[in-house]
């Protein structure tokens, strides 16, 4: 037997990536025929090139080579840098993303310019549609492949593919009045992930568009510190309890003259920047949206036709006592006379379909739907991804709306996430395991492999085969919260474990709402990294997270950093009782939200419960965060001043008494860098020794292999040095 190489820093984060190619972007061509995805070059896991699978030769090919369409990395427009820090791509290189048009026409935007891409013949054919210095964003091709549109300059614009003439759709933006179109503003894209400001009607005939006005939100003058230069970026970020943009909608027909306002707002709501539109799509020629209240209780289901001069009308309505959850479910989806929206009525999210006063819901009392996927009007079947087998496995379920018997489609032990073939007789599914990571296969729909897209074994080729003999997998459990609600942990040993032995401990913390960390999948391989080191590491998803229903949720309301925190100590307390944990060796670190839990729970536990923690880019005071996420959990600071005060880190920092390294990037324009600096400053009058590291130029997120190699070896040393253990 041959001794595994040792899993270094600097292999950890090189290329290829460790975890194998795992595609992206997943789509059907719109004839079913081929499936498309983007999938990282093996020398470089940050560019990504655009690929397609043939369903009937079984044959993957490269489409477009990122090199050719973006052969420089082309500087990235702010909006654009913004809407990749939204979407959790901004590290990502070459080609982001893609929109199929006709069967064989691909819009592929990169390099700021948009390029078309018609299939066919011996290869792909490339054209180039745009030629400007501006840069284009947010394109995609009409429903049925007549227009091309996109975003520039902060307005909307269109080609028409037959013919080449450009049309700007929207009025021009104002910048001095700070007024846009088209686009999705920030809580929109950071909270709502609304990521677009314009949608085309299934015929063509209309777009719907936004116009944003975010003259009102507070400037937060942000310094975007590189290595080499400052630039003073006026962000418009509304924080807690202070104005947020308002958002109006039109529907253009292309055919006609002015625009037509859309008035979804209610009157009852109070002001235009106390109301926030979350969802808008079109089923058929109905153009149905969501809008939720300031307070976040109630959600209004709408829709306008042109038959009624696009005046909404309210068809469904939901509240909530705590806060309303929306998501990708929130929509109205068309299937034979029945439409289906979602619910949480019951404590956890549910199908409801509805006709003529009948309701059918679909979902269990005890467990949470995740998505739709799809409904089929022949069959009156539903499709959708769920948590009824255990939490820790998110599947593909099938439905009849007739019987209502539940089926789950996917293989048990893993995780999925799917995409589902329009006509609902196949389905792309990429799935993993602690033991194995991401495939992704095109399946029938009963779940019956058909081809791999993406095998990703893990043989002697494999980027990880030299160190998967000291692989090491997780133990799963539950602990009791205080109010008698189960809490999942996840465990992973070193792999020479000897249960005689005393073990340090690391504690990897989010606790944040809509997150879950304890699942059964592969897992992130720093994991592996910390037990070749010798340490044990230990998760656990306290109360206020993800996937466990209203209840499990709302412990936090208006009361963030406490139920969490209190949580996390049940588990270092059950960490403690371990005959093999050293109780004197525990450390804590975490990164946005989890560095936020950081510092709360280093400040609210016993003296000497931590030997170190490391907290990156945490928010240390609400009112310093957004308001649509904030005020969701905790209300406004004028209407919850107790709670804003309580949650606070700021005032808590005399109790530090653990060695502590704060992290932030420098640029960050979601949890500003503020927040750290207001808690450094703080620590320092009151004479409380900590470490700092910061990165110039850096968002919410640390990029690159070299700065994320610096970063572990940054935190090694700290962890180490306060440990008592082996210097890294």
């Amino acid at each position: 037997m041959t001794t595994p190489e040792t899993l270094t820093l600097e292999r950890l984060y090189a290329s290829p990536g460790l975890s194998g190619p795992s595609p992206r972007g997943v789509k059907f061509s719109p004839d079913g025929k081929r499936v498309t995805f983007l999938k990282p070059r093996a020398g470089d896991q940050a560019r990504f090139d655009l690929w397609q699978f043939d369903a009937a030769t079984g044959e993957a090919s490269m489409l477009v080579d990122s090199t050719l369409v973006d052969p420089s990395d082309a500087e990235l427009a702010e909006a654009e840098k913004a809407m990749r820090e939204r979407k959790r791509i901004a590290g990502v290189r070459g080609i982001a993303d893609y929109d199929w048009g006709t069967a064989d026409t691909i819009l592929v935007p990169a390099g700021g310019e948009l390029h078309l891409v018609t299939l066919g013949g011996s290869a792909p054919q490339v054209r180039q549609m745009t030629h400007t210095d501006a840069y284009e964003y947010d394109a995609r091709v009409s429903p049925k492949g007549s227009h091309v549109s996109f975003i520039r300059d902060g307005a909307l614009y269109i080609v028409t593919l037959e013919t080449g003439e450009e049309r700007r759709i929207s009025p021009a933006a104002e910048p001095d009045k700070a007024i846009i179109y088209g686009i999705a503003e920030f809580v929109a894209q950071e909270e709502m992930h609304r990521f677009t400001g314009y949608w085309w009607s299934p015929d063509e005939r209309f777009i719907a568009y936004t116009r944003v006005d975010e003259s009102g939100v507070d400037i937060i003058p942000r310094f975007d510190i590189a290595a080499d230069k400052v630039t003073v970026i006026d962000q418009r970020y509304p924080r807690a309890g202070r104005p947020n943009a308002v958002v109006d909608l039109f529907v253009q027909d292309l055919s006609g003259d002015a625009p037509i306002e859309v008035n979804w707002r209610k009157a009852e709501w109070g002001a235009p920047s106390d109301q926030y539109l979350t969802r808008v799509n079109w089923s058929g020629t109905a153009l149905n949206l969501q809008a939720v209240n300031r307070a976040q209780t109630l959600i209004a289901y709408q829709a306008a036709t042109e038959a009624g001069q696009w005046r909404t009308e309210v068809y469904d309505e939901e509240t909530q006592p705590h806060w309303v959850n929306i998501g990708e479910l929130s929509r109205r989806i068309e299937t034979g006379e029945f439409t289906i929206s979602s619910s949480e009525t019951s404590g956890f999210k549910q199908l409801v379909a509805r006709a003529d006063g009948t309701e059918i819901r679909i979902g269990g009392e005890d467990w949470a739907v995740d998505e739709l996927k799809l409904a089929l009007g022949a069959g009156r079947r539903v499709f959708f991804t769920g948590f009824k087998d255990t939490p820790l496995e998110r599947h593909l379920y099938t439905a009849s709306l007739d019987d209502r018997q539940i089926t789950r489609i996917t293989e048990p032990g893993k995780t999925w996430n799917v995409t589902v073939a329009p006509d609902g007789q196949s389905f792309v599914g990429t799935s993993s395991s602690p033991a194995q990571p991401p495939q992704t296969g095109l399946y029938r729909i009963d779940g019956t492999l058909i081809a791999w897209i993406e095998e990703n074994r893990l043989d002697v080729g494999h980027p990880y085969a030299s160190y998967l003999s000291a692989h090491t997998l997780p133990e799963y459990g539950t602990l009791e919260a205080d109010d008698g609600q189960t809490l999942y942990y996840s465990i992973r040993k070193p792999k020479d474990f000897d249960p005689a032995r005393k073990y340090p401990v690391i504690l990897e913390v989010y606790g944040g709402p809509h997150v879950q960390t304890v699942d059964r999948t592969w897992g992130p391989l720093t994991d592996v990294f910390y037990t070749a080191q010798g340490f044990i590491v230990f998760r656990l998803d306290n109360r206020g997270s993800s996937n466990r229903g209203k209840a499990f949720e709302d412990v936090i309301h208006r009361n963030m950093g406490d139920a969490e925190v209190r949580d996390q100590l049940a588990g270092v307390a059950w960490l403690k009782a371990q005959p093999f944990v050293d109780t004197h060796r525990i450390a804590i670190q975490g990164w946005s939200y989890g560095g936020y839990m950081t510092l709360k729970t280093i400040l609210g536990a016993p003296e000497g419960t931590f030997a170190a923690a490391v907290a990156g880019a945490p928010v240390t005071d609400w009112s310093l965060y957004d308001t649509f996420y904030t005020e969701r959990y905790m209300g406004t600071p004028e209407n919850n001043p107790d709670g804003y005060a309580k949650s606070s880190v700021l005032a808590d920092a005399g109790k530090l008494s653990t060695p502590l390294m704060l992290v932030h990037g420098m640029a960050d324009d979601n949890v500003t860098f503020d927040n750290t600096t207001r808690l450094m400053a703080a620590l320092q009058e009151l004479g409380k020794p900590f470490e700092v590291m910061t990165y110039p130029g850096q968002r919410h997120g640390i990029r690159g292999e070299a700065l994320q190699v610096h970063l572990m070896r940054t935190r090694m040393a700290f962890l180490k040095r306060h440990m008592k253990t082996e210097e890294y």
